[in-house]
């Protein structure tokens, strides 16, 4: 009877899966604008995102810049409870299972460097303009935007190319200090339906080890390149403002460059590493124009009014777990030496 029953349970098991893994297929999408599908809508703007997604904060900036408003559609990823990304109705919005997703007039944009483009360029006429009329100062700010994307299922491998793709190595200690909150079972879900498997076994290993012994794994070597790397990022960026004058990377223009590299800084903060890049005896004209972007409008509305309890608390454990152990500390703060 036993016997029956466990192989019942098996077949049942097998036979979910098989319907499940039907249903919710996962595949690469192309950036940009798809105007060949179209997605239910309600309203002419609509924006799928996540409260911790680097990408998320980006396109909802964008949006607060140019007073456009747009229905919310929040979607969780794991670090912030459960893999509703991977859910049916959302792989319907992104087969992909990414965010955001801005949908315009039903038409879907993906990737966050594609969306703020197009939001820039289809945004009401009153709109504040995000990209200069000059050829030549549009081709120095997509530079910028180049330089602080994240791009690719793997950023890290070119950590060196962009700050976005430092931004998951230097994120290392606040996944590791969420996932503590989220059960293993729901992680493993992400094994059966996640397109780049690596994550959610990046994840079980993080729950595994914990904030307080990340130092002692191979993360501690990733946190280090990525610091190293960032901080020739930020030298760029300092150097630029320096030499513009500012208060905008352009200059005198407010553009998606500073778009793009505001979100950056704020990743920084929420992993409580911001101190480590900037201050007042450390790049002037990088904290100058942090102190300048938090005090924006569109700060507010698209980052601070988008917080999330668990990353909160995350960062508490981060603090916490630094100053309890000095060899914790050195190894998310410092460079580490040859």
């Amino acid at each position: 009877m036993i016997a029956a029953l466990i192989v019942l349970a098996v077949v049942g098991a097998l036979a979910w899966f098989t319907y499940e893994r039907s249903q919710r297929k996962t595949h690469a999408v192309p950036a940009g604008h798809r105007p060949e599908v179209t997605l239910p809508h309600e309203e002419e703007w609509e924006l799928y995102h996540n409260a911790l997604s680097l990408c998320s904060k980006k396109s909802r900036l964008c949006l607060a810049e140019l007073g456009v408003s747009y229905k919310s559609h929040p979607i969780d990823l794991i670090e912030t409870g459960s893999y509703e990304n991977l859910s049916r109705r959302f792989l319907g919005v992104n087969p992909g299972g990414t965010v955001p997703v801005l949908v315009h007039d039903g038409n879907p944009i993906y990737e966050s460097h594609e969306q703020i483009r197009y939001a820039a360029d289809h945004a009401p006429e009153d709109a504040a303009p995000l990209v200069p009329d000059d050829p030549a100062l549009a081709a120095e700010m997509q530079q910028w935007i180049d330089r602080s994307s994240l791009y690719g299922d793997d950023p890290l491998a070119a950590a060196h190319e962009s700050a976005g793709n430092t931004v998951p190595g230097l994120t290392a200690p606040l996944f590791a200090a969420m996932i503590e909150e989220i059960p293993r079972m729901r992680i493993l879900e992400g094994l059966l339906f996640h397109r780049y498997r690596q994550r959610p076994l990046l994840f079980l290993g993080m729950k595994q080890v914990g904030i307080a012994k990340l130092h002692k794994g191979p993360a501690a070597k990733i946190i280090g390149r990525c610091l190293g790397h960032m901080h020739e990022h930020l030298d760029a960026l300092e150097e630029q403002l320096a030499k513009t004058g500012g208060p905008w990377i352009l200059g005198d223009a407010f553009s998606l460059a500073d778009v793009s590299w505001a979100v950056v800084l704020e990743r920084l903060r929420e992993a409580d590493s911001l101190h480590v890049f900037i201050g007042p005896d450390s790049r002037p004209h990088v904290t100058a124009y942090w102190h300048r972007w938090r005090a924006r409008p569109s700060y507010q509305a698209a980052i601070t009014d988008h917080g999330h309890p668990i990353m909160e608390r995350g960062l508490e454990r981060i603090r916490r777990a630094k100053q309890a152990d000095p060899a914790l500390r050195a190894t998310l703060e410092e460079i580490p030496t040859r």
